[in-house]
């Protein structure tokens, strides 16, 4: 069976039309794993007993369990124990998913962002009667920011990715549509590749948007050229 190149082009329209699904699922997951990442970040942090040692562990799961095995558990699993879940739809438990598993790695990441920034300035911020809120908001979180952004834009671009695993619990989504017009017509080469580029497309653009987000923080800290 030869490549069938019109094949795959005529796919696009069909596939990208799912596209909507999958922002909406990556970009909610990666605002819940920020937030998560945070309270994760802030209690690993300050090492709060009881609570660390249990969030150690948690992280630890999380960080060591492949992604698909944690929705097939959050989705089939859980509700086994706990019947009030059975309610739960497949975007959903995908979304928690993704949003708990990069939490663990996130937290990471805000946790050195916030090592890195010198103790000294917190405590010039304090000595000059600025509340703990005030130094946090004005001086140490923007530092934060700019140190966090690089690995977190990354770890965006791979939950959008990370998406494509959530045909395998029933969301239809462009993988889900791919695989589906593949079964049909049994090219499965156009099918997965034309999936495959629009994916790739996507991470393209989000590269290129993270790098001028990159840019637009870095410049107050950027020399003024000398001209």
């Amino acid at each position: 069976m030869k490549f069938d190149f019109e094949y795959m082009i005529s796919l696009f329209p069909k596939i990208i039309e799912f596209l909507p699904i999958v922002i909406y699922i990556g970009t909610l997951s990666f605002l819940l794993a920020i937030l998560f990442g945070l309270v994760f970040a802030f209690l690993t942090n300050n090492k709060i007993k009881i609570l660390y040692p249990i969030l150690k562990v948690i992280i630890s799961y999380f960080r060591g369990v492949p992604t698909l095995i944690q929705i097939f558990i959050l989705y089939f699993g859980v509700p086994q124990i706990f019947p009030s879940f059975s309610t739960m739809n497949a975007v959903t438990a995908v979304i928690i998913a993704l949003s708990l598993r990069n939490a663990a790695y996130l937290s990471e990441v805000f946790r050195s962002a916030f090592l890195a920034v010198d103790k000294g300035q917190y405590e010039a911020c304090l000595s000059v009667s600025m509340t703990k809120w005030q130094a946090l908001r004005t001086v140490i979180l923007p530092q934060m920011v700019r140190i966090a952004i690089p690995p977190s834009g990354n770890y965006y671009i791979m939950m959008i990715k990370d998406t494509s695993l959530a045909f395998t619990i029933g969301v239809i989504d462009m993988m889900a549509r791919a695989k589906l017009e593949a079964a049909v017509t049994y090219k499965f080469l156009e099918a997965y590749l034309m999936v495959g580029l629009i994916y790739w497309m996507i991470s393209i653009i989000l590269s290129f948007l993270q790098s001028k987000l990159e840019y637009y923080v870095e410049k107050p800290y950027r020399k003024e050229e000398v001209k």
